[in-house]
């Protein structure tokens, strides 16, 4: 590796283009329409340093360094859940997001290695040559992310694409999801640092432009693609409460404290509607407002439950942690059940009610113990933390004649999986006309990860084209529509209820149909002729 290449002023900048891109994900610092910008802007100075390098090491430890900041300073409130609520020293929560971030920086170290190796760069000539440098690096980006978001259990928090939930991009989300956003950002970046490059070196600046006029043909058809209408409304408007109880994680899971925090979630679930004849017909709470397992609890407090959804003549979707017994083996799921005015007791202290989703992507240290890693959860005071998966796909909850499906928490950054419920079943069953997202991240206290989970889940809907509901316990509760948009939302840890009026879609958007299929081939496809143009070019 030529170390020459990467001076003290190199490596400097690489650190804060990296940090400035952890910025792009959420607003605050940053107003929203800023973060497509801001995002853009860093990875152009990433590709104009990887295009010089030297070397795939050199180019490799380009990617590495600006990986290193943006996962660093983007998931820092990984450090609040590790020192403050799960009791790690911390010195060793520090070093263990500190070691996350540079595992999760390997990505981008070896995509800018692989383009490198295929040519992508100023050294591509004529205007087919840039096109495809540009298109090989978007590849190689995008492919790298996919795998960093399947790889053991996947991990695709900050992908780029999040920072594109608005801008000019956004249009192809529900064509080919948040990768393609990713792979469009990557060949925009690419386009724009190759044009630098050549203005600076005295190349051909119209062959280098090529890659920039096809970006923005790209954009320009993306602004286009969003007045498409990929869904059309089901069945008929109703009204959807949404609970945010703000029970600080320190008392959530407090013996002392645990049924003041339950009383919370009743209370709000009981509050009368905001105007006469306006009841909501739904009523969503989040993750574990119950917080021990369902046969813990009395039947008079499920009593107490069953009364409140008959005196609102409403249905209750909240989040339990259920012990299943019923099947002959104990099996322990962080659930979400719908309750309804004639649900029976017996039903839901068994935890056998007949609309239950079991949380089928646990996150891991939280929800179960990777090989290997007991004695880094033994060090953790974490409960509830090791559950078993639910079912790949569960059919939706069909409630107020609609497809209900619900995601817990950290579970809506897989867009591959929610569309399956979105998809009819295999039996022919319905797929889902809403989707219902169910967080607690009090784990997280008052950080970016609340508002970076909104833009996620904000990406789903466009995906999907189905309105988003989210029921969190400190934020962000909020009500999205198909579009992306935020119709409406309540402030970041505060108690309080939102009453929307909520209209079912369906249809399938292309995305939903193919998912992440279209766009790992094609960038597989972009690589192959990189090889191609790798070997003609050693021939002459």
């Amino acid at each position: 590796m030529n170390t020459h290449f990467l001076t003290r002023k190199r490596v400097a900048a690489l650190l804060a283009l990296g940090a400035a891109n952890a910025l792009a994900f959420a607003p605050a610092p940053l107003p929203n329409f800023l973060l497509p910008f801001v995002q853009l802007a860093c990875l152009v100075g990433l590709a104009y340093v990887g295009f010089q390098a030297p070397s795939r090491g050199t180019a490799a430890a380009s990617g590495f360094l600006f990986g290193l900041t943006t996962f660093g300073v983007g998931l820092y409130w990984i450090f609040i859940s590790l020192h403050y609520y799960g009791g790690l020293a911390s010195p060793l929560a520090v070093l263990a997001v500190i070691v996350l971030a540079a595992g999760l920086a390997l990505f981008p170290a070896a995509a800018l290695a692989l383009s490198h190796a295929l040519g992508a760069g100023p050294r591509a000539s004529g205007y087919q040559g840039q096109w495809l440098a540009a298109a090989v690096w978007a590849s190689s980006w995008t492919l790298l992310e996919w795998l960093r978001g399947t790889l053991f259990t996947g991990f695709p928090w900050l992908n780029i694409g999040y920072a594109h939930v608005e801008g000019m991009l956004v249009g192809w989300a529900p064509v080919f999801g948040v990768y393609g956003l990713a792979w469009l950002a990557a060949f925009a970046s690419a386009g724009v640092a190759l044009l630098m490059h050549a203005r600076r070196a005295g190349h051909n600046e119209a062959q280098a432009a090529t890659a920039v006029a096809g970006a923005i043909v790209l954009a320009l058809a993306g602004i286009a693609l969003r007045h498409v209408a990929w869904a059309s409304s089901y069945g008929e408007p109703f009204i959807v409460r949404l609970a945010q109880g703000n029970i600080p994680q320190s008392e959530k899971f407090d013996p002392q404290l645990m049924k003041q925090g339950m009383d919370t979630y009743m209370r709000l679930a009981a509050l009368p509607p905001k105007e006469e004849g306006a009841g909501p017909q739904l009523i969503v709470l989040p993750e574990t407002v119950m917080t021990l397992f369902q046969n813990r609890y009395p039947p008079e407090v499920w009593a107490q439950w069953r009364d409140i959804a008959q005196k609102q003549e409403a249905t209750i979707l909240m989040g339990v942690p259920l012990h299943d017994a019923t099947t002959g083996q104990d099996r322990y799921t962080n659930s979400a059940i719908a309750i309804s005015g004639d649900t029976p007791i017996d039903s839901l202290v068994a935890g056998a009610v007949s609309h239950r989703y079991d949380k089928h992507h646990l996150v891991p240290f939280g929800e179960f113990v990777p090989p290997g890693f007991r004695w880094f959860v033994d060090a953790l005071q974490i409960p509830l933390g090791d559950f078993d998966r639910g079912p790949t796909r569960q059919d939706p909850f069909s409630l107020l004649d609609q497809g209900i499906a619900p995601n817990i928490c950290y579970e809506d950054v897989f867009g591959e999986e929610i569309i399956r419920a979105v998809r009819a079943g295999r039996d022919g069953a319905p797929g889902a006309s809403l989707l219902v997202n169910m967080s607690n991240l009090g784990w997280f206290g008052r950080s970016w990860a609340l508002r970076q989970h909104l833009q996620i889940s904000r990406m789903r809907a466009l995906e999907t084209a189905r309105p988003m509901l989210r029921a969190t316990n400190t934020g962000v509760t909020a009500a999205i529509d198909p579009l992306g948009n935020v119709r409406a939302a309540l402030p970041e840890h505060s108690l309080g209820v939102l009453d929307v009026e909520i209209q079912g879609t369906t249809g399938l958007t292309p995305y939903v149909r193919w998912g992440n299929l279209p766009v790992t081939v094609v960038s597989v496809l972009l690589l192959l002729a990189g090889v191609i143009m790798l070997r003609r070019r050693s021939a002459d």
